[in-house]
């Protein structure tokens, strides 16, 4: 005859548990707590050094003494100026034709939707110049499209203020659509089915159901979008040139005064890296609601 003791023991061992009298205290408090090996801890510490150190010696040698002066000249007040516009209407657009084409994505089912997925989030890996190559050869003059709408509508886009916008919204839309798509597709449907039922259209319940239940991915989406289309150089500079006053960025601006006047180009990078940590502060406990 098995002994009580032994049988609850076995039982213990084969449901995962721990046979030792303090098996649900070591449970709850489970995970590893030794220190790193070595051979892990060494590259660590290497990476986080690489990762930080520039961003240390930019504030090291920024000049915080005429910070001030070098912020509220004409030149960067207007690249300032134009980024915060620009990049303000690039998450405008991206939220207008962004929203709706994450819904689809989410919501329903085509052929092709996987590839469609696939081009949608093609710009995150794209080199930025080659997308603004891309833009040029599309809405150029000579364009695919842009003939047709200088012809048409005497609109032209290269070399602009809007084409700053285009080519901004262009980077920063995917995005935007990840983060609703994601948040679609881990809202609950049936709140959705159960105002169709009511008489809802599928309109009505998007607007007045599915916004404000995915409100908060829709906001995380916008502020890295808006922060992606800031820090924008690469396609801007391609598509839309270098001209002060007209298209020159931030990142621009940077570029620019690095070869004349170091002190604007650290004040500029400043003003961006206290962009991105404040957007990443904004989104730490979104991050972190995730994670856990």
């Amino acid at each position: 005859m098995t002994q009580p003791g032994k049988a609850d023991a076995g039982a213990d061992v084969l449901a995962g548990g721990d046979i030792s009298g303090d098996g649900p205290q070591r449970r709850a408090g489970a995970g590893p707590r030794r220190g790193a090996p070595l051979p892990l801890l060494l590259p660590a510490l290497v990476g986080l050094a690489f990762l930080l150190l520039p961003l240390v010696a930019l504030l090291v040698r920024a000049p915080w003494s005429s910070l001030p002066e070098q912020l509220t000249s004409p030149e960067v007040w207007q690249a300032l100026q134009l980024s915060l516009i620009t990049a303000t209407a690039a998450t405008a657009v991206s939220l207008v034709l962004g929203v709706p084409l994450a819904w689809l994505l989410a919501r329903t089912e085509f052929p092709g939707r996987g590839f469609v997925r696939a081009l949608v989030t093609l710009p995150l890996v794209l080199p930025p110049v080659v997308g603004g190559v891309a833009l040029l050869l599309a809405l150029g003059r000579n364009g695919v499209v842009g003939q047709w709408l200088e012809s048409a509508f005497g609109i032209t886009l290269p070399f602009t203020t809007a084409g700053v916008v285009v080519a901004e919204a262009f980077v920063a839309m995917p995005f935007l659509v990840i983060s609703v798509e994601g948040t679609l597709r881990a809202a609950d449907h049936r709140y959705e089915e159960a105002a169709m039922t009511l008489g809802a259209s599928r309109l009505t319940a998007f607007r007045r159901v599915t916004l404000p239940l995915i409100a908060p991915g829709v906001a995380a989406g916008s502020v890295l979008a808006w922060a992606r289309a800031l820090g924008e150089f690469g396609a801007t500079i391609t598509f839309a040139g270098n001209f002060p006053g007209r298209t020159q960025t931030m990142p621009l601006a940077v570029y620019l005064a690095l070869q004349s006047d170091p002190a604007a180009a650290i004040a500029l990078s400043l003003v961006l890296l206290a962009v991105s940590i404040t957007v990443l502060a904004g989104l730490r406990d979104r991050w972190m609601t995730a994670a856990s």
